[in-house]
């Protein structure tokens, strides 16, 4: 591992960490802990099928099971919810990370990457217009995605198994840029996930299937 992906690895985990002591249900009774994780599960579900735009709360409370004054007393607003779901899913894709980071293969790792991350851009659709620009957890959620991405994608290129002329913040706009395009072809059976595959070919100097990247 050069400097420059320890330096990823460690703002990675310091962004992680951030995040995981400031989750609020660290300190909840069992009970609403798995009300608050139901919430959560439901919400995520429902935004990635939908978007976040079309989907009311007292939808997302019958999904999971409770009544809306229970949502309302986790989320008291629309924006602490959508705020709760993104951090919750950056956290997840975080310890994700962390695994792939100690893969066999750098490669099969990077292209597991790129796959949550337009898994996340699913979800997050209508989110980020929602969430308050001024939101404390904000820095650190980008602070995880980035230097994830940064340190996963130098450790492919180290190991000579994926282009050397893409960034980090490459790989996330690709991922937006896919699953936006995906919507145009909305109702197309298979339409995301050939797409992937197409700049996973692009992206490994080794990809499934025996393609050739690109310099």
């Amino acid at each position: 591992m050069n400097a420059s992906e320890s330096a990823s690895v460690q703002a990675a985990a310091e962004g992680l960490e951030r995040l995981r002591s400031a989750r609020p249900d660290r300190s909840m009774r069992a009970d609403a802990r798995r009300n608050y994780e139901r919430l959560l599960a439901a919400a995520s579900a429902a935004f990635a099928e939908r978007g976040g735009d079309d989907v009311s709360l007292e939808e997302i409370a019958r999904r999971a099971g409770v009544g809306i004054g229970t949502l309302y007393r986790h989320f008291p607003t629309r924006p602490a919810l959508f705020e709760a779901v993104y951090r919750d899913q950056v956290e997840a894709l975080g310890t994700l990370a962390g695994k792939l980071l100690a893969a066999e293969s750098p490669g099969a790792a990077l292209a597991e990457w790129v796959r949550a991350l337009v898994d996340f851009s699913i979800t997050k659709r209508g989110l980020t217009r929602e969430l308050l620009t001024d939101s404390p957890f904000l820095p650190a959620c980008k602070m995880v995605l980035g230097e994830s991405s940064n340190a996963l994608l130098e450790r492919a290129q180290r190991a000579g198994e994926a282009r050397g002329d893409v960034t980090g913040s490459d790989l996330y706009r690709m991922a937006h840029g896919l699953v936006t395009a995906a919507d145009f072809g909305a109702g197309e059976p298979g339409l995301l996930d050939r797409m992937v595959s197409v700049v996973l070919a692009g992206l490994l100097t080794h990809p499934p299937g025996g393609e050739q990247a690109g310099p």
